[in-house]
């Protein structure tokens, strides 16, 4: 629970943390969205089980992710690439042809950054879109009533992971869903758009980027209330369920790295969205989280959720 400790005293350290606390910071008076990541190797990835072109990809749709979380069009991005000494050119070039065919498929484009000698591979990279419309997205807008809901199926990223660490290549779905995840852009674009036609001024919603678990219970804390899930309707890739039998519900649950959206949204406006393509999970219900549920949500998540350091 570093983090966690090291963002409170982040907070209490910055004289205005305002700007805190969700996927993107959003700069009101620029209607502008910024993110920024970072990607060490040993840490989030392993240059044994991918390659420089595919790793720029994911990289840069892990932060295009947030940037759909915060119901923003990706603009521009800068890269910080840092690098061992006796890293070769074609690192380089094929990294930046992976970085070229992220970018290009929303039209944002590469605005600068900085090359460092380091130890290891670290890639940082900071993004900047352009809010789709008015509506206000935040971590906290959940209130009793909303329809809780998510996009695409989760676990299957981390299954992905072990199976790579397990020497295995099959099944090859979720492999490539660890090494190749894909930002929500177009399905963030949609929900903004239903949200503001239905005259919803606010909606919660984030990434699942540390887990589905983890994003309902911040999505929870974040407005106070308490969560009814239908688990049974939570979608999972039959191929997990095979290839970890005794494993998948945790994987789907805590496994992270899936960069699906999970929101919250009035009834209203989840009723005009495809139901193939976004999925009803649960609903806000009217119950506050009390110290004591608090203490308990707080103990399984620390348990449960994904260790940064």
């Amino acid at each position: 629970m570093k983090e966690l400790e090291y963002l409170e005293i982040i907070n209490k350290t910055i004289s205005d943390s305002s700007l805190l606390g969700d996927d993107c910071a959003f700069l009101k008076n620029y209607d502008l969205c910024i993110t920024q990541d970072t990607l060490v190797e040993g840490v989030h990835f392993l240059l044994e089980t991918t390659d420089p072109y595919t790793l720029a990809q994911k990289a840069v749709n892990v932060n295009f992710s947030d940037l759909a979380a915060a119901g923003a069009e990706p603009l521009y991005i800068t890269i910080s690439l840092s690098l061992p000494q006796n890293t070769e050119k074609k690192f380089v070039e094929d990294f930046y042809k992976g970085v070229e065919k992220a970018v290009s498929k929303c039209g944002a484009k590469v605005a600068g950054g900085d090359l460092t000698r380091a130890d290891k591979v670290y890639i940082s990279i900071c993004a900047i879109g352009k809010k789709y419309n008015s509506v206000q997205v935040s971590r906290t807008n959940a209130k009793p009533g909303d329809i809780i809901a998510l996009t695409g199926m989760h676990g299957s990223s981390a299954g992905g992971l072990k199976l790579l660490l397990q020497g295995r290549k099959e099944p090859e779905m979720l492999i490539n869903k660890h090494l190749l995840p894909s930002a929500r852009i177009e399905q963030s674009r949609i929900i903004m758009q239903t949200a503001l036609d239905s005259n919803v001024k606010h909606i919660a919603m984030m990434d699942s980027s540390d887990g589905l678990g983890d994003a309902l219970y911040k999505l929870s804390t974040g407005c106070g209330y308490l969560f009814d899930i239908d688990f049974s309707s939570i979608p999972v890739d039959e191929q997990l369920k095979t290839a970890f039998p005794d494993e998948w519900k945790d994987l789907l649950m805590w496994g992270g790295e899936d960069f699906e959206l999970v929101f919250c949204i009035d009834k209203t406006a989840f009723e005009k969205l495809d139901k193939t393509k976004f999925h009803k999970i649960g609903t806000v219900s009217a119950n506050p989280i009390t110290k004591e549920i608090e203490s308990v949500l707080k103990q399984e998540f620390e348990n449960k959720s994904f260790k940064h350091f």
